[in-house]
C-alpha cells in the first residue's frame, strides 16, 4: 500500500503544515557519499536486469534500507519540477572465509601479496525508479575501506539527486547489487499534490489550480473553491475503491467561485474530491477528507447489504472497505438473540464486494450472518429465508465425536448447549429421547460437520402439533359456545357487533391515509415548503412519505427504484399521490410529453419527481389516474394554467386557499366535520406560510438566504 508523504486536514488551504523544499539548480544528477565511503555515478541510465541470487564469495556490500526526500529541480528560480531525492543506506553482509589448517603454512607467503588487494570492499549499486510513464535505472559504484567492515554492521549511506516525478503520482523505487546476493529492496509512496506543498510560486503548473476548503456547518458539510470569477473548473466526487476502479459519483464543469453542500448522509469515509482547471496537461488535485468523520463510518454501515450468490456463496456489498468479521449463529423464530455458532465454526474476515464460501453442507433458514467490526454487530441477516421460506421451528443439535465411535449430542438453547438424556428444565431435555430417535431415524438435516463435530436441524413441528391439540379443541368448544350464546341473544349480540364496528372505522380513521409527496427539488427555500406542508399533513393525522425524510434509502436505491417501492406501498394501502407542480416541474413535464428520451436520466442525484414521471405518466395516459393521484400548485409559484392539460383529468388545489378542499380530498369524504376541517386547514395554512413567505421574497432583499449548490439532497 502506498505511504502518504503527510496528513490532510480537513481545512486544506494554505497552513503551516505545507512542506517548503529544497531547490536544485541544473539538469545533471549526481550522487554523493557519508564519510568514509567514495563513490561514483555512471553516465547515463543502466539497463534494469536484476538477475538471480548468488552466494557471497565473502564480506559484500548490500543495500539495507532506502530513503526519500522531495526536492525541485529548477531550470529557472520559477520553472521548476518536482523530483525525488534517494538515499540508499549500506551494510556489509557475509564473513571472510578462514583457510584450512593445510593451506594456512601455504598461504602465509600469498598474504602480503592479497593485502592490497582486499583494502576495499566494492559493490555497484542498482537503483530502479518507476513512476508512470517514466521509468529510470541508475548505476553507483561504492567503495568502502576494508578497516571499516564489521560484518553485518553498517558501513553509510549513499545519496543520489534525483528522479523527476509528477505531481501526485505513485512512485517505485528498487535497489540491488551486481551480482545481486539477496532481495531487492522495494519502496512504493504516493507523491503529494500542489495543496501539500509550497511550490505555488516554482511550479508553473501550480499557478492556475483551484484551491479547495472543506467546513462542517450543522448537518451539511461546505466545499468553497476559492477561485477567480472567470475560471472555468471541473469537479469531481468519486468513492476511491480499494479494489477496481474509483466509481464516480457526481461530476460538473463549473465556473468559480462556488459554495458546495453536501448532506451529512451523502458523506462515506472514501468519498473523495478532485478539482482541476479546465485547461490540456493540467493537474488534478485529489483528497478524501472524511476519512475519520464517524457520521461517514455511520453511513457506511447503514449502505451496506448481505447479498445471497449461491446455496454456500454470499458477499458483502459497500461503497467502501470496510475492516469486519463475519461469523454464522443460529436465529428461533418469535425473536430473541441469534445463538453464535462459534465454537464449532470459525470468525472469518470479510472482504467487500468478494464472494466468500460458507462451510456448509445444506442452507437452512434459520441460518444467519453477522457482521461485526471492533467486537460491535452492525449487521445483521438470514440469506436464505427467501429462498428456503420462513423461520422455522427446529431444534439445533451439535453432534461430538470422541474415540472408539463415542459421541454426544446436545442442543444448542439460549441457556447453553443441553445434553438431550438430561433432567434439565428445557425444551429438548423434554424431549431428548424423540429427538435421538429422530437423528438415528435420519428425519434431521446435517448443516455442517468435521472430523470431530457436526450440526444436526431436527424438526419441531410434530411435537408442537400435538402439544396444541387439545389447546384447538378448546378452542372448539369455546367457539360453540359462543354460536349457541348468539343464537340465544342474537339482538344483544348485533348491538355488540355494531359498536365493535365503530371502533374499528374509528382506529382506521386515527390510523390515517397513506400519503406520498413528489416534488421536484429546485432549490432550498422549495424543499423548505416541501417540508414544511409534510409536516403539517403528518399532524392531521396523515401517513406522509417524502424524499427529504428518506435520504439514505434515496442514495442506496437510487430515486426510480426508491419511488416505485413508495407508490406501489401507497396505493396498495388505498393511499393518494400528490403532484406538487412547481416551474421546474412542469418544464420536466414538457419535456416528457415531448420526447421522453431525452428526460429519462434524473437531473439530480436525489431528484425522485424526475424519476417518478416514467411511472406517473403511464397512469394518466391510461386512465387511471383518478382516485389515486391529486395536483396542488402554490400560489405565487406557479398559475393553474400552467399545469399541463394531461394532469387536470384529477383534482388539482391551488394552497393555500383551497386547502380545505384539499384535505378533504386526502383524508376520504366523511372523516371529519365541517367544522374540524376547517381548524385543520388553517392549522397548515400558518404552518405553510412562512416558508413561502420567504420563496417568495425578491432576490434583491437582505433576507434571502445565500447562493449556492446543493448536491446530493
Amino acid at each position: 500500500m502506498p505511504v502518504p508523504w503527510f496528513l490532510l486536514s480537513l481545512a486544506l488551504g494554505r497552513s503551516p503544515m505545507v512542506l517548503s523544499l529544497e531547490k536544485l539548480m541544473g539538469p545533471q544528477d549526481t550522487a554523493r557519499c557519508s564519510p568514509g565511503l567514495s563513490c561514483h555515478l555512471w553516465d547515463g541510465d543502466v539497463l534494469c536486469l536484476p538477475g538471480s541470487i548468488v552466494s557471497a564469495p565473502g564480506p559484500v556490500l548490500v543495500p539495507t534500507r532506502l530513503q526519500t526526500e522531495l526536492v525541485l529541480r529548477c531550470h529557472q528560480e520559477t520553472d521548476c519540477d518536482l523530483c525525488v531525492r534517494v538515499a540508499i543506506h549500506l551494510a556489509v553482509h557475509g564473513h571472510w572465509e578462514e583457510p584450512k589448517d593445510e593451506d594456512r603454512s601455504g598461504r602465509a607467503a600469498d598474504l602480503e601479496l592479497e593485502e592490497p588487494r582486499n583494502a576495499f570492499l566494492q559493490a555497484q549499486v542498482v537503483l530502479s525508479f518507476q513512476a508512470y510513464p517514466t521509468a529510470r535505472c541508475v548505476l553507483l559504484e561504492v567503495q568502502v575501506p576494508a578497516a571499516l567492515v564489521q560484518p553485518g554492521q553498517s558501513v553509510g549511506s549513499v545519496v543520489f539527486d534525483c528522479f523527476e516525478a509528477a505531481l501526485g503520482a505513485e512512485v517505485r523505487l528498487w535497489s540491488y547489487t551486481q551480482p545481486r546476493y539477496q532481495k531487492e529492496l522495494n519502496l512504493t509512496q504516493q507523491l503529494p499534490d500542489c495543496k501539500g506543498l509550497e511550490v505555488q510560486d516554482s511550479i508553473q503548473s501550480c499557478w492556475a489550480l483551484p484551491w479547495l476548503s472543506v467546513s462542517a456547518d450543522g448537518d451539511d458539510v461546505h466545499l468553497v473553491l476559492d477561485v477567480s470569477e472567470e475560471q472555468h473548473f471541473g469537479l469531481s466526487l468519486y468513492w476511491n475503491q480499494v479494489q477496481g476502479p474509483t466509481k464516480p459519483w457526481w461530476h460538473s464543469n463549473l465556473t468559480g467561485p462556488r459554495n458546495i453542500t453536501l448532506n451529512h448522509t451523502d458523506l462515506f469515509p472514501c468519498l473523495c474530491i478532485q478539482v482541476w482547471p479546465l485547461e490540456p496537461d493540467s493537474v488534478r488535485t485529489s483528497l478524501c477528507p472524511f476519512k475519520e468523520d464517524p457520521r461517514a463510518h455511520r453511513n457506511l454501515w447503514r449502505a451496506a447489504r448481505l447479498r445471497l450468490l449461491s446455496p454456500q456463496g454470499w458477499q458483502l456489498n459497500a461503497p467502501c472497505l470496510l475492516l469486519a468479521e463475519a461469523t454464522l449463529c443460529w436465529q428461533a423464530p418469535g425473536g430473541g438473540p441469534c445463538l453464535s455458532l462459534v465454537p464449532p465454526l470459525s470468525r472469518e474476515n470479510v472482504t467487500v464486494n468478494k464472494t466468500l464460501e460458507l462451510p456448509l453442507l445444506n442452507a437452512h433458514p434459520n441460518l444467519c450472518v453477522q457482521v461485526s467490526s471492533w467486537e460491535k454487530l452492525q449487521l445483521q441477516e438470514c440469506l436464505w429465508a427467501d429462498s428456503l421460506g420462513a423461520l422455522k421451528d427446529d431444534m439445533l443439535l451439535l453432534e461430538t465425536r470422541g474415540p472408539q465411535d463415542n459421541r454426544s449430542l446436545c442442543a444448542l438453547e439460549p441457556s447453553g448447549c443441553t445434553p438431550l438424556l438430561s433432567q434439565a428444565s428445557t425444551r429438548a431435555a423434554r424431549l431428548g429421547e424423540q429427538l435421538l430417535q429422530d437423528l438415528q431415524s435420519g428425519q434431521c438435516l446435517q448443516l455442517w460437520e468435521d472430523d470431530l463435530r457436526a450440526l444436526w436441524a431436527c424438526p419441531m413441528d410434530k411435537y408442537v402439533h400435538q402439544r396444541w391439540a387439545l389447546v384447538w379443541l378448546a378452542c372448539l368448544l369455546l367457539a360453540s359456545a359462543l354460536f349457541l350464546l348468539f343464537l340465544v341473544k342474537k339482538n344483544q349480540v348485533k348491538g355488540w357487533l355494531r359498536l365493535l364496528k365503530e371502533d374499528l372505522r374509528a382506529g382506521a380513521v386515527a390510523r390515517g391515509r397513506a400519503t406520498l409527496l413528489v416534488y421536484s427539488a429546485e432549490d432550498s427555500g422549495f424543499e423548505r415548503l416541501v417540508g414544511a406542508l409534510a409536516s403539517a399533513l403528518c399532524q392531521l393525522p396523515l401517513r406522509v412519505a417524502v424524499d427529504l425524510w428518506s435520504r439514505r434509502e434515496l442514495s442506496a436505491q437510487g430515486p426510480l427504484a426508491w419511488f416505485h417501492a413508495q407508490r406501489r406501498q401507497t396505493l396498495q394501502e388505498g393511499g393518494v399521490v400528490v403532484l406538487l407542480f412547481s416551474p421546474g416541474a412542469v418544464a420536466l413535464c414538457h419535456e416528457w410529453l415531448q420526447d421522453g428520451a431525452s428526460a429519462s436520466a434524473p437531473h439530480g442525484p436525489h431528484d425522485a419527481f424526475a424519476a417518478s414521471l416514467s411511472c406517473v405518466l403511464p397512469d394518466f395516459l391510461q386512465g387511471r389516474a383518478p382516485g389515486r393521484y391529486v395536483g396542488a400548485y402554490f400560489e405565487g409559484l406557479l398559475h393553474s394554467e400552467a399545469v399541463p392539460a394531461l394532469f387536470r383529468s384529477v383534482p388539482v388545489f391551488s394552497l393555500p386557499s383551497q386547502l380545505p378542499d384539499f384535505l378533504r380530498t386526502l383524508q376520504g369524504p366523511g372523516t371529519l366535520r365541517p367544522g374540524r376541517l376547517g381548524e385543520r386547514a388553517k392549522r397548515v395554512s400558518r404552518a405553510l406560510q412562512p416558508a413561502l413567505d420567504q420563496l417568495l421574497q425578491p432576490p434583491g432583499d437582505p433576507g434571502d438566504p445565500e447562493d449556492g449548490t446543493r448536491v446530493g439532497t
